[in-house]
Parts: structure tokens; C-alpha cells; sequence
């Protein structure tokens, strides 16, 4: 047997390939020779590939199943980054050098979005980019040395603002020459030119500051990268890494000052790893090379302590504080790579893209074998065989697993690499071992695995492969034929098809019905028909409309959220024009309340109508002038209130002019709306509305008409019948077309008047409360033609001073669904049962049905059945259920409490920052917050205005609620507001953070003294004395604290007196000199004790703790020199 070179025991990790990518890329046509991938970035999510042609593809990591095309008219894609602390952002650079940003809406299930578009860098080549780690902001790089930086505004905070709101863009610098390579990290931008590197102090307010790293310079590319630190390494600041010629680095610390010089040109001259593929078998040549002398074109943090690069020649990854190569392997021609944790994405020159990890040895070949690649696993052992024998590698790989292994192998054809597993097998445990007949006993059909407690745990292994490996991408393969068949080509059409959709279309494939590839990535291209879709019209139309005007900012007029109609037990039907995804169950109770009437020609009017306001719409002198779209939806209006609206209105119609009727609407309205319920006396209000319905019953005119229907406006919702279904048969495409328009008046205010023609109330002709009213009618009348969904955002959006308007949506959601079973179940069961029946009746997905039970559970059980609407979120949102309890905030308050704490800590800021929008709401909150469920004042603040002691340990119900809410970033005005609350309310913790954030650590001391706690002054958050100052100023208040204070004083906690042994958390003369001590050294601390004059004050215990301290020093101090000195010994001993 040919003896076979074994790696060396100190190489314990490997890369691995163990899926291959090649189908992806053949289904994204990206394997061509006019389109190829020519940029990547990778997050936690998504695997972004840029195109030459243009296009953006967005994968979902997990699974491979969804895909996001974004295209780009700009010129073919030349730098793409993903926003890793949001993933819903990505920024993208053109070859023409635009640079565009795009929210992608994930969250709320939307179509991405361009929401910032940079001409700063346009002519020019953008060499790189990168996002700020903790704020919305890129820095772009180009060819000349420019250096940007592009602040996003988020829809998150308002779909206005995000649409109209755009900061200008910050020239951060410009450097000597081309840039190479951008990083960021804690307000510090890392620029790494070809000549040298740059680091910039980006949180200055009024001018940068920047700093030239090391004195020598280079030429040509060489990358840079910040080093993290780890979660143990406590207080030290990051590090930085620079790309210097011959295999070498510098590095840097956090200000810029180069440390040292780390030379690897010796330490490659080892021979490189193989990487494991199931392309090819892997080798390994023990002959050492030359040192290699090699120009690092880039420098990326990877994982915890390595830095990986990458040549023409392969892959490096070092451990730079240990001046230690990990593994470099041949890996050739790379054009770029991406990582993101132990996982790189090499992009190739020809446009071929490796999905490789970074592993340890014993964890690839457990990997290789779950998978049921028996032999790639047998002959990576048999390669790593050290680090397989090693005692850290037998938990993962134990005995029995590779006995298994080797019974998975064929004897006839791989003798060779069983006999090498068997004398690998031979070093771990004799073949005479009492537990080698019971493993052999074990069938080769069955794999199994060992658990801790010693039993085998054995599963059917059907076939060579698991279920695991049975969907990954490399047993996935088509033929080419077979290909052609299932997926139509797209490659040029693609673009010319999505361009006749918009200027910036996006392609989300959503459709259910689509052909899918063999790993669940749907394609929905197609080839164009004749004429332009109406679909592609309508997103057209919603396209312009969002970039238009901030009034509609909020609106969309996309098809995409259609209702959803199943059939269950053969039963069908008809379908309602009600837009939005409710259960199956529910559905089928929802049968139509009117008599369903074939369509005749009656409805003729109203599709031409319809067909001539779209296509009026497609106009972009019509979609950019506001006015203008609406008249159109005004022409079109009439046709609708002819078909549909209410009898009594058409026959008015004819008795009134258009102008006169208009005139007196608005007369009566504003008369009607000095009646509101929410003002003077509701007995008086009554009398009057009675007073109105009479006058209606005796006069015909259209003002009195008005008059009692806006006057049952105000009176409310529930006296007014609802259309929630249609009067007659309509057809699915017209019913499509005609809920579009209609949801689309609502959004732009664009109302009946009641007299048979149209009225808009957005320009300010009429008062806000009456068009309040006119929305609530509108509402009522055309209910079975609203997009649901939409129609609740834009309530909640633009008439959130309106209840009424809130009431009347709730009203017709109660009509939508009171036969459903959970209205009817809300009578007599308790509220445990009906949540149990909401449960099974989902998912809900975001179905407005899904609210108006919440609305009944709340108006029955109260503040109660709130808590467990958290099990239903994001189905139900906030902001939902901040409508439900606008009359009671403390209600809400109590919600968002039990929401925050049912979601993971790192996710709690996040959500309470999208909740308490806009920033100015934060501060009335933080006041409710504060003051519910609070100890009394006069317990926590006294006479003067100052702690009581101890008063921090008080219970407050919502500290969680407080805290998160105090630290959410702000500005310094807000914050100072913050604690001023916090101060006034006896709030303590949240006080002393803020004072230490608005840095008046004088203030914070104070308190800390009055509250008597020495616990406080700890170095976790900041509040211990960092100057000889201030050390001083806590000495004197603790000195001013005389013993009668600690006695006399009440107490939150127990009582202690000053300088007795029973009071080691107080704050004395005693505990502040010993701390003092234990931060400065006793040493030093004495001298400082006899300035102030405090040593008289100091017992025994003091003098004793300080020796102790002392010993203890000088003991470290002598283990120091001992470990020196035996560096130093063997150091010399190994240059001898």
C-alpha cells in the first residue's frame, strides 16, 4: 500500500464545499456568456449576486427558496453590500457609478423600494461600499480617491417622510488615489487607498477628523480591515489591520498608531491544505514551497480572530495576534468573496460562485457523513488522521461512528482507503476492545449515533444519502433539455419585459402557481403578451403616485393583495370584493347579505368608465400633477355612485345642480360637525340628532338629505347599514379594477357629495371634520369594494385625529363577520376558549378579520384579554392596538410591556423604536409610563428634591418598559427632558444612566451618595470616578454623610449604621477609601486620603485590607517576572 502523506496534528481546520451552486446560477441564467454574476455580498439572510445586465438577485440563504430581482437601468452592477444590522436594506452601485439604495419591505410583506438614488460618484467607477454597523448610512469609494457617505431616512419612521425626506449627500474626504477597500466600526471609517491608509473619526459634528496610518507608503492594492474584539476581552478597545507588501501587516490601534509589524512570508512557505469538494478527491503534498512574498488586495474580519485575504493564487486566513497561518489553500483566479461568520462566497473571474466554510476538521467530517458522503469523510480521516486521534476531536467523531463509516465503504473498490481508516481506528482503541462485536453487529443498512448516556439510537439509512443531503443543491441537477422545458428563457427579455413595467420595477415572485426550481426558487418571467398587462399599468400608477406627493407617501396602488377565496367540501362561493386573506373557516361563513343579481348591461357604463380611467392614469403628465389624478377619479366617481350608490342620492341629483348642491353641502357640514360627541352636553347632542332625522323625513331637498345622513355620521357608525357585499354579480377582473379606484379616492380624499357627482376634500375646501365625514359615508357605501388592508393603514396614516372614521372601519368589519363563528362565540364563551378557536382558525397572516376580534375581545373583557394578543403579533401590530385603546393609553401601555417582554433582548430596542413613532411621542409615554403602577413620590424624593436611600430598590411595574425607553437614541434636547421626568418622578436607575450618557457625572455622584448604595458605583456602566477629581468630590460626600444620616434616615433596603462591619454596601469614608484603593493601588491612594484629610476616619479594617493588597501586588508583580523570565529562557534556548 502506497504510503499516503498525512497533515501535519497543528492544522485542525479545513474549508469545505458541500453544496455546489452551478444550478443556481443555470436557473438565474447567470452561466451565459452575455450574462454573467460580476458582483456578490452575502448577510445572515440573503446571497446578493449583481449581473452585467443590470439585475439584482436577491436569494434567501435558507433553503434557496426566495427570490428578490431588482433591476437597474443604470448600467450593469458593479458593487452591491447588504446592510448586515437591517436586512432589509442593500445598496448597489452601477457601472455608470449611481449608487441606489433599496428598502425591500420584508417586514410588512411589501415590493422593495428605491429610497435613495446618489449621482455624487456618476462618470466615475465605485470601487467600494459599506454600511454603517449601527445607523442607516453607506460610504461609497470610487477610482479618484473619493469618499462619501449617503445618510437613509427608513419608511419604518413614515412611509411620508422616507418618500420626501432625503438628506443630501456628505463628501467625507478625498484621498491620493484609487480606493481600495472601505470599513466601518464605532464611528470610525477605515480607507485603505494604494498608497496608504486613512482613519476617519466620523461622529464629529462640525468637521472630521483623520489620521494617516504608519509614515511609509505603498503602491497598489492593499486592504484593511477593524479586528473586533471578543465578548471576554473586556475593556480593550478594537484593533486594525493593514495590507503591507512582502506577506506582511501592521497592526494598529484603535487611534491609529501602528503597534507592530507581523511578517508572514516564512510561515507560507508550508504546503497548502486541499479543500474539501465533492468535485475532486483531496490531496496533500508534505513538501514544503518557497516563502511566499504576497500583496493582500483586501483584508476581512472572518469569524472570532481570523483575518482572511485572497490572491490569484488561493485563499489566506491568519490568526494575527498570534502571528499564526491557519490554513491557506489553492484556490485560483477569485474575483472578489464575501463572508459573513465561517462562510465565504468566492465569485470567480469567468462568474462562477463557491460556497465554502471555514470548519474544524472533525466537524467537516461529521458533516461529510450525515450527509452520506462516505467516501470524501473516509479520506479526509485518513488525511487529518492527527487531528482525528486528537483527544478534542473524539467527542464529535467517536469510535463507533467510524466503524460505521468504514462499514459504508465498497471492499472491492476502496480497499485502499478502508485499510487506512483501519490503522486509523488501530491508534484510538485495540481491535479486541469489548465493544468492537457490538458495533459490528450493527447492519450496514442502518446508520445510528451514540448518545451520552451509551444507547444507540439507530435509523434507517435507506439509500447512501440522508434525508438532509436529499435537497441540496448538488443532487439537484437538471439536464439541459429538461431545463428549456420547465423554464422559459428570460435572458435578454428579462429586462426589455420588467422596463415596459416602470422605471424601476421589481420582479418579487409571490405567485403560488409558478414553476419552481428544484431548490424552491420560483420564476416568474414570462414572456409579454401583446398588449401592456393591466397589472403593469396599475403598478405603474402606484409607482408614481408613492413619489409624488407626501399626502399619498403613505398609499400604493399595487394588485399584489388580492383576496383569497378556497372552497372547502365542495361548497363555492361567490366571491367577495373584500381584499383581504382571511381563515378558510371564516370565509365560508361569510355568505353575501344582499340578493346576488346576474350581470346585465347595466354595468357596460361603468367598465368603460373604469377602462378610461386607467388608461388616463397610464399618462404621466396626469400621475405627476396630483389635481389632475383627481379628476379623473371624480369623472369616474359619478359613474360609480350611478351604479351603486344609494337611491335617494340619484333622485336628488336631479332637483340640484352640481355647484348649488356642493355650496350647501359644505354649509350643513360644518354645521353638522360643531355637534361632535366628543363636546358639550351628549343629552343636548341626542335632541338634536332626533331633531335632524325629523327634519329629514319632512324635506326633500339635498341639503336636508345631508343634513340627517351626516348627522347619523355623528351619532354613530353602528346606525348605519353597511354594503359589504356586492348588490350584483361581478366579475373577478372588473371587481379588481374597480377596488383599485375605489381604494384609491379614499386615499386621496376623493368623496361622493351625495348629490350624484364627486367631491374632493384634500385641497382644502372643505374643513378636516368634514371630511372626516365624508370618509365615513364613503366607507359605508362602498365597503364591498375596499381594499381592507390598505384602507386600514391609510386610517391609521392620515385620520388618526378622526375616531370616527377608526369606529366606522370597525363597524364594517362587525357587519363583515357577524355570522362568523367567533362572533358568535363571543356571547357565551369565556375569553381562554376563544382565543384557543382564533388560534386554530389561522394562520391570520396580517388579515384585518383577525382585528375586529380583538376589537370584540377588548370591548368584553377589557385590558385583560390584551396580554395574550401578543401570541398573535406581527398578525396584529401595535399600532393596531394602540387604535383599540386610544381611549385608555395605560391599556396599550400594559400591552407593549407584556409584547417587549415575550421577544429576545437584542430585538426589544428595535420593535419599541418602530412602535413610538414619531420621536416626539416618547417623552408623553415615558411621563405614563413613570407614573403607573409607581411607588409614592414622597418615598422616593424628599423635602429638597433628593434621593431617599435606598429608594432605587423600590418595585416599579414598567422598569423594563423605562429603561429600553430611555436609552432608544435621541437627540440631547430629548434626553435632558428624559431625565428631568425620570428626576421628578423618584425614577432613579433611569436618572443616573441618563446623567452618565449627558455626561454630568458631578450630578450622578451626588445622587449615588444620597441614595447610600456603594453597589451603584461599579465599572459595568461608567459610573465609577475616573479622575483624581473625582475621586475626591465622592471622598467629601461621604464624609458629609455623617453617621446620623445612615441611622436616622428611612430606608428602602436594611438599615445600617456608618463604619460598621454590617454596612460593607453603604456609602462611607471606609468603603469609598477601599474602593479607591482597589481601583489606584494603596499606594497612591494613601497619599490622596492625607490631602483630603480623611485619614483619621479609617479603622483598622482599612489598614489591613490595604497590606493585603499590597501582598497581592507584589505577589503578581513576582509571577510576572517569573513567566518573563522563563519566556526569555526558552526563547534564547530555541535561538541556540
Amino acid at each position: 500500500m502506497a504510503s499516503v502523506p498525512i497533515i501535519p496534528d497543528s492544522y485542525n481546520h479545513v474549508l469545505a464545499e458541500f453544496e455546489c451552486l452551478d444550478p443556481l446560477l443555470s436557473a438565474l441564467r447567470l452561466d451565459s456568456s452575455r450574462l454573467k454574476c460580476t458582483c456578490i455580498a452575502v448577510s445572515k439572510r440573503w446571497l446578493a449576486l449583481g449581473s452585467s445586465g443590470g439585475g439584482l438577485n436577491l436569494i434567501q440563504k435558507d433553503g434557496w427558496k426566495q427570490r428578490l430581482f431588482l433591476t437597474h437601468k443604470e448600467g450593469a452592477i458593479s458593487r452591491v453590500a447588504c446592510c448586515l444590522h437591517d436586512e432589509d436594506y442593500v445598496a448597489v452601485a452601477t457601472s455608470q457609478g449611481l449608487v441606489v439604495v433599496w428598502e425591500l419591505n420584508q417586514e410588512r410583506r411589501g415590493k422593495p423600494e428605491r429610497i435613495y438614488v446618489s449621482s455624487e460618484h456618476k462618470g466615475r467607477k465605485v470601487t467600494a461600499l459599506c454600511w454603517d454597523r449601527a445607523a442607516l448610512r453607506v460610504f461609497v469609494g470610487d477610482h479618484v480617491g473619493k469618499v462619501s457617505a449617503i445618510k437613509i431616512n427608513t419608511s419604518k419612521q413614515g412611509k411620508a417622510a422616507a418618500t420626501f425626506v432625503m438628506f443630501p449627500v456628505q463628501i467625507i474626504t478625498t484621498v491620493d488615489s484609487r480606493v481600495v477597500q472601505l470599513d466601518y466600526l464605532d464611528g470610525r471609517l477605515l480607507i485603505s487607498s494604494l498608497t496608504r491608509t486613512y482613519l476617519c473619526d466620523t461622529e464629529r459634528q462640525v468637521i472630521e477628523k483623520f489620521w494617516k496610518i504608519g509614515n511609509k507608503e505603498r503602491d497598489g492594492e492593499f486592504g484593511a480591515c477593524f479586528f473586533p474584539v471578543g465578548k471576554n476581552s473586556g475593556n480593550q478597545q478594537p484593533l486594525i489591520y493593514c495590507a503591507r507588501p512582502g506577506s506582511r501587516m501592521w497592526e494598529v490601534n484603535f487611534d491609529g498608531e501602528v503597534q507592530s509589524t507581523h511578517q508572514f512570508k516564512q510561515l507560507l512557505s508550508s504546503p497548502p491544505l486541499p479543500v474539501v469538494t465533492l468535485r475532486l478527491d483531496p490531496h496533500y503534498t508534505s513538501s514544503s514551497c518557497s516563502p511566499q512574498s504576497l500583496s493582500f488586495p483586501k483584508l476581512l474580519y472572518l469569524t472570532e480572530h481570523c483575518v482572511m485575504t485572497w490572491t490569484e493564487r488561493g485563499i489566506y486566513i491568519f490568526l494575527p495576534q498570534n502571528v499564526e497561518v491557519l490554513l491557506w489553500s489553492e484556490v485560483k483566479d477569485i474575483q472578489d468573496i464575501a463572508v459573513y461568520k465561517n462562510e465565504l462566497f468566492c465569485l470567480h473571474t469567468n462568474g462562477k460562485v463557491v460556497h465554502l466554510s471555514l470548519l474544524l476538521v472533525d466537524r467537516c467530517i461529521e458533516r461529510l457523513i450525515r450527509r452520506g458522503f462516505w467516501t470524501l469523510a473516509a479520506r479526509v480521516c485518513c488525511l487529518f488522521q492527527n487531528s482525528v486521534i486528537s483527544g478534542r476531536a473524539r467527542k464529535n467523531l467517536p469510535l463507533d461512528k467510524l466503524e460505521h463509516l468504514k462499514s459504508q465503504l465498497d471492499a472491492s473498490t476502496q480497499q485502499d482507503v478502508i485499510m487506512q481508516l483501519e490503522e486509523l481506528i488501530s491508534k484510538l482503541e485495540p481491535l479486541d476492545s469489548a465493544c468492537s462485536s457490538r458495533r459490528s453487529s450493527i447492519s450496514s443498512h442502518e446508520s445510528f449515533s451514540v448518545l451520552d448516556s451509551g444507547i444507540y439510537r439507530v435509523i434507517s439509512r435507506r439509500g447512501s444519502q440522508s434525508d438532509e443531503d436529499s435537497c441540496s443543491l448538488h443532487s439537484q441537477t437538471f439536464s439541459e433539455d429538461e431545463r428549456l422545458k420547465e423554464f422559459p428563457a428570460h435572458q435578454e427579455d428579462e429586462q426589455v419585459e420588467l422596463d415596459n413595467v416602470s422605471h424601476a420595477s421589481v420582479t418579487v415572485e409571490a405567485d403560488r402557481n409558478e414553476t419552481f426550481l428544484p431548490f424552491s426558487i420560483p420564476l416568474s418571467f414570462r414572456s409579454p403578451s401583446p398588449l401592456v398587462s393591466l397589472q403593469a399599468v396599475k403598478e405603474s400608477v402606484s409607482s408614481f403616485v408613492r413619489k409624488t406627493t407626501e399626502k399619498i407617501g403613505t398609499l400604493h396602488l399595487s394588485p399584489d393583495a388580492r383576496g383569497r377565496q378556497e372552497a372547502k367540501d365542495d361548497e363555492q362561493l361567490q366571491e367577495l370584493t373584500v381584499n383581504l386573506v382571511a381563515s378558510p373557516q371564516e370565509e365560508k361563513e361569510l355568505e353575501p347579505q344582499s340578493c346576488q343579481l346576474p350581470e346585465e348591461d347595466h354595468l357596460r357604463d361603468l367598465k368603460a368608465a373604469t377602462a378610461e380611467a386607467i388608461a388616463k392614469l397610464q399618462d404621466p403628465l396626469v400621475l405627476l400633477e396630483p389635481q389632475c389624478m383627481r379628476r379623473v377619479l371624480q369623472e369616474w366617481l359619478i359613474y360609480l355612485e350611478e351604479k351603486f350608490g344609494s337611491k335617494e342620492h340619484s333622485a336628488s341629483s336631479i332637483k340640484k345642480s352640481k355647484t348649488v348642491c356642493a355650496e350647501e353641502e359644505r354649509a350643513v357640514l360644518e354645521e353638522n360637525l360643531r355637534l361632535d360627541p366628543t363636546d358639550g352636553d351628549p343629552a343636548e347632542q341626542s335632541s338634536i340628532l332626533e331633531d335632524c332625522t325629523e327634519k329629514e323625513n319632512t324635506d326633500e331637498t339635498c341639503v336636508s338629505k345631508t343634513m340627517c345622513e351626516d348627522s347619523t355620521d355623528l351619532k354613530g357608525p353602528l346606525d348605519c347599514c353597511f354594503q359589504v357585499s356586492p348588490p350584483c354579480v361581478i366579475e373577478p377582473d372588473v371587481q379588481k379594477d374597480l377596488t383599485d379606484l375605489t381604494t384609491l379616492c379614499f386615499e386621496l380624499r376623493v368623496f361622493s357629495c351625495g348629490n350624484g357627482e364627486a367631491e374632493e376634500s384634500s385641497d382644502g375646501s372643505l374643513p378636516l371634520e368634514a371630511s372626516w365625514t365624508l370618509a365615513c359615508r364613503f366607507m359605508r357605501s362602498y365597503f364591498f369594494l375596499l381594499d381592507l388592508k390598505k384602507l386600514k393603514q391609510c386610517i391609521i396614516t392620515m385620520y388618526a385625529t378622526s375616531p370616527n372614521v377608526w369606529e366606522t372601519y370597525i363597524t364594517g368589519l362587525k357587519e363583515l363577520t357577524c355570522h362568523s363563528p367567533v362572533a358568535l362565540a363571543m356571547e357565551n364563551e369565556d375569553m381562554l376558549k376563544i382565543l384557543k378557536q382564533l388560534h386554530d382558525l389561522g394562520p391570520w397572516d396580517d388579515s384585518p378579520l383577525l382585528l375586529v376580534h380583538a376589537q370584540r375581545l377588548y370591548e368584553k373583557f377589557g385590558e385583560t384579554a390584551l396580554r395574550p394578543l401578543i401570541k398573535f403579533h406581527p398578525s396584529i401590530l401595535p399600532s393596531d392596538i394602540k387604535q383599540l385603546c386610544r381611549n385608555d393609553p395605560a391599556h396599550f401601555l400594559a400591552y407593549l410591556d407584556s409584547l417587549l417582554k415575550s421577544k429576545p433582548e437584542d430585538k426589544r430596542s428595535s420593535l419599541l423604536r418602530s412602535v413610538l413613532q414619531p420621536e416626539s411621542v416618547r417623552l408623553d409615554w415615558l411621563c405614563l409610563a413613570v407614573s403607573l403602577d409607581a411607588p409614592q413620590r414622597a418615598n422616593t424624593v424628599d423635602a429638597e428634591g433628593n434621593p431617599r436611600p435606598r429608594s432605587h430598590l423600590f418595585t416599579w411595574g414598567y422598569s423594563q418598559l423605562i429603561l429600553l425607553l430611555i436609552k432608544l437614541p435621541a437627540d440631547f434636547v430629548t434626553k435632558e427632558k428624559m431625565a428631568d421626568i425620570c428626576k421628578s418622578h423618584g425614577f432613579w436607575p433611569g436618572y443616573l444612566f441618563l446623567c452618565l450618557e449627558l455626561d454630568r457625572r458631578i450630578e450622578a455622584f451626588t445622587n449615588i451618595a444620597h441614595l447610600d448604595d456603594l453597589s451603584l458605583l461599579n465599572g459595568e456602566d461608567g459610573s465609577i470616578p475616573e479622575t483624581i477629581e473625582e475621586w475626591k468630590f465622592l471622598l467629601h460626600l461621604a464624609q458629609k454623610h455623617s453617621t446620623a444620616f445612615h441611622h436616622h434616615s428611612p430606608q428602602n433596603g436594611s438599615a445600617v449604621s456608618n463604619g460598621s462591619p454590617s454596612c460593607p454596601d453603604c456609602i462611607t469614608v471606609e468603603n469609598v477609601a477601599l474602593l479607591l484603593a482597589k481601583a489606584i493601588g494603596p499606594n497612591r491612594a494613601l497619599p490622596l486620603l492625607q490631602e483630603c484629610g480623611l485619614t483619621i476616619d479609617l479603622s483598622e479594617r482599612f489598614t489591613g485590607v490595604c497590606e493585603i493588597l499590597r501582598v497581592a501586588e507584589k505577589r503578581q508583580r513576582a509571577l510576572l517576572q517569573s513567566m518573563l523570565e522563563r519566556c526569555d529562557r526558552f526563547l534564547w534556548s530555541q535561538q541556540a
